[in-house]
C-alpha cells in the first residue's frame, strides 16, 4: 500500500466513532451470525397483528407475472424466482428483497400471497435479503400487506419474527445515519405486529436518540439528501399512522414523532421547488422517494401541520426564491462526518429554476456500482461549482467514502447575499471564495481564488436537457431567446455534453458549460 493510500484511509477512518468500529468488529468476528432457519423461535399463538387502514403511499408498480422491475432495470423468471439474483448489482437484488411490490397499486391478494410464499420457501438459501436492511424494509411490508389484508397464517407470522429477531441481534450500529433509523422504524412496526416488548423497547430507544442526532435544528435529515429526507419521513408518516390506528401502548410515541415529522415537512416544503420537484443535491435521484407532493397528502390525513418557510441554515442550505426564479445554494460542510456514505464533491454548487422550470441543475446520480461512473457523479466536475486542475474539493472514493473534506472557512450573509470560502484546495494554498448577489431580474456569481496559480481554473454549470436552443455570442451564453449567461474576465468558454441523470440506469443528454478563467469570475444571469 503506497503512502498516498494510507493518508486517504487516514483521513477516510479518522472520522468514524468509536461504536461505529467496535460493531464492525464485533459482527465480523462474532460466531453465528446466521440463525439456521430449523431454529426459528416457536410463536405460542398467532401474532395480533395490527389495525392498517388509513389512506398510505402506495409503491408503484414493479411485479407482475414474474417480471420485476427496479431502477430501470426488468427481469422475467421464467420458473422459479431466483430471489438472490445478481446480474443487475446489489442494489437490484435488494430493491427484489425489499417486497414493496406487495403495496403497490395493482396487486392482488393471490399475487401477492403467492410471491411472500415462495419468498419463504427459499428462506434457507437467501444471501442479500438476509442482511438487517432489507430485513428492515421487507418486514413494514410485509406487517402492512398481512394486516390490511387480514391474513392470519403462523407459518408467515414464524418466518417474519424470526427476521425481526435476527435484526434485533444485528442492529447496523457499524453504519449508523439512515440504516440504523430503517432498522429501528421496521422494529417499532414488528413490535407493534407482534406486540413484543424487547422489540419495542429497542425501537423506541434506537427513535429516540436517532431522530434527535439525524434530524438537525431546521428539520433536514443530517445526510442532505433531500431524496433520503423524503424516504425517511415516508417511514416516519407510516409510524404515526400505526400509532394512531392502534390501542397498544396508549400512543405513547405519537407526540415524539409527530413533532418531529412537522419539523421534516417543514423542511421539504421550503427545499421543494414551486413545479414539485427536489434538488438533485448530493445521492438524489428521481422515482425512488415518494414525491413532496404525495408526502403532504399522505400528512393531512394523519392531520400533522408545518411551516411553509424554514431557515435552512443548519442544512448548510439557502434558498431564494421571487416570482421569477428559484435559487438553491450549498454553503455547508459535509455531513455527518463519520457516515458521509452519500455525500458529493459539491461545495458552493447550485440549482437554478426559472418560471417553474429547470435551467442550471445537479446532474443528480444513475449508479450505485462502485466503478467510474459512480467515481464521476460525485466529482466536483459533475456540480456546478469551480475546480482547480483535476483536483476535488473533497476526495471522495470507493463509491461511498469520503477522505479529505472541503470545509466552510468563512461565512457572510445578509437579505440578498452570500458570500462564503472554503478550503477544498488547501493542498495547493488556496481558498475559493462565492459570493451571489440576489437581484430581483438578475443572479450576479463571483468566484474568486486566494492566490494566482498556473493549473487550468474551471467554472461549471449543468444545463437542463429540455433546454435545446443553447448559443454562445462572444462571452454570453444565450438560453431559448430570454436568458443571458454572461462571464467577464475568462479565458475561453466552453459547450460540451454531458449525461444528466432520469434516474438509476438512466440518462438524457445536456449540455454543460464550461468557463476557464484566471483567478476571479463573475458570471451574470439574466432573466
Amino acid at each position: 500500500m503506497g503512502f498516498g493510500k494510507i493518508i486517504l484511509l487516514f483521513d477516510t477512518l479518522k472520522h468514524l466513532r468509536f461504536k461505529q468500529i467496535y460493531y464492525r468488529l464485533y459482527y465480523f468476528l462474532r460466531k453465528n451470525k446466521y440463525i439456521p432457519s430449523k431454529t426459528y423461535p416457536r410463536l405460542s399463538k398467532k401474532a395480533p397483528q395490527v389495525n392498517w387502514e388509513l389512506n398510505e403511499i402506495l409503491a408503484q408498480n414493479s411485479a407482475k407475472n414474474k417480471t420485476f422491475t427496479f431502477l430501470n432495470q426488468s427481469k422475467t423468471f421464467n420458473g422459479k424466482i431466483d430471489w438472490n439474483f445478481h446480474d443487475y448489482g446489489k442494489l437490484w437484488t435488494y430493491n427484489l428483497n425489499y417486497f414493496d411490490f406487495l403495496n403497490q397499486k395493482n396487486i392482488t391478494l393471490d399475487e401477492g400471497l403467492f410471491l411472500l410464499k415462495d419468498y419463504i420457501k427459499n428462506d434457507k438459501i437467501l444471501k442479500d435479503g438476509k442482511e438487517p436492511y432489507p430485513i428492515s424494509l421487507r418486514g413494514i411490508n410485509w406487517i402492512k400487506f398481512l394486516s390490511k389484508n387480514r391474513i392470519k397464517n403462523h407459518t408467515i407470522d414464524e418466518v417474519l419474527y424470526y427476521h425481526y429477531r435476527f435484526l434485533l441481534s444485528n442492529l447496523e450500529y457499524h453504519l449508523l445515519a439512515n440504516h440504523l433509523l430503517e432498522n429501528a422504524f421496521s422494529l417499532f412496526f414488528g413490535a407493534y405486529y407482534f406486540q413484543d416488548e424487547a422489540f419495542y423497547k429497542s425501537a423506541t430507544k434506537i427513535l429516540k436518540e436517532e431522530l434527535n442526532e439525524q434530524l438537525l435544528n431546521d428539520g433536514g435529515h443530517f445526510e442532505l439528501s433531500p431524496m433520503y429526507h423524503q424516504i425517511l419521513l415516508h417511514r416516519l408518516l407510516d409510524c404515526i399512522s400505526l400509532v394512531s390506528q392502534n390501542k397498544w401502548k396508549a400512543q405513547e410515541q405519537l407526540t415524539f414523532l409527530t413533532e418531529k415529522a412537522s419539523d421534516m415537512l417543514s423542511w421539504l416544503h421550503t427545499m421543494t421547488f414551486k413545479n414539485g420537484e427536489i434538488p438533485m443535491l448530493n445521492d438524489s435521484t428521481y422515482n425512488i422517494a415518494p414525491t413532496s407532493s404525495e408526502l403532504f397528502s399522505y400528512a393531512k390525513t394523519l392531520e400533522l401541520e408545518w411551516t411553509t418557510k424554514r431557515d435552512l441554515t443548519d442544512s448548510g442550505y439557502r434558498k431564494f426564491s421571487n416570482c421569477t426564479y428559484e435559487l438553491i445554494i450549498d454553503v455547508g460542510n459535509i455531513k455527518p462526518s463519520y457516515q458521509p456514505g452519500h455525500a458529493h464533491s459539491d461545495t458552493f454548487s447550485f440549482e437554478l429554476y426559472h418560471d417553474k422550470k429547470p435551467l442550471i441543475v445537479d446532474t443528480g446520480i444513475s449508479t450505485y456500482q462502485k466503478n467510474k461512473l459512480r467515481q464521476t457523479e460525485r466529482s466536483t466536475s459533475s456540480h456546478n461549482t469551480v475546480q482547480i486542475a483535476d483536483f476535488e474539493q473533497s476526495q471522495i472514493w470507493g463509491g461511498f467514502r469520503v477522505g479529505k473534506r472541503a470545509k466552510i472557512v468563512a461565512l457572510k450573509e445578509g437579505k440578498s447575499m452570500v458570500k462564503a470560502s472554503h478550503n477544498g484546495y488547501k493542498n495547493l494554498g488556496i481558498t475559493h471564495e462565492r459570493t451571489f448577489e440576489i437581484e430581483n431580474k438578475q443572479i450576479i456569481i463571483n468566484d474568486k481564488l486566494s492566490k494566482k496559480t498556473n493549473l487550468i481554473q474551471k467554472a461549471y454549470f449543468h444545463l437542463h436537457p429540455e433546454l435545446k436552443n443553447v448559443r454562445k455570442i462572444d462571452q454570453t451564453i444565450h438560453i431559448d431567446n430570454y436568458i443571458k449567461i454572461t462571464f467577464k474576465g475568462v479565458l475561453d468558454i466552453e459547450l460540451s455534453k454531458y449525461q444528466y441523470s432520469l434516474g438509476f440506469n438512466l440518462t438524457r443528454e445536456a449540455l454543460k458549460i464550461t468557463v476557464y478563467f484566471d483567478q476571479t469570475l463573475e458570471t451574470q444571469i439574466h432573466f
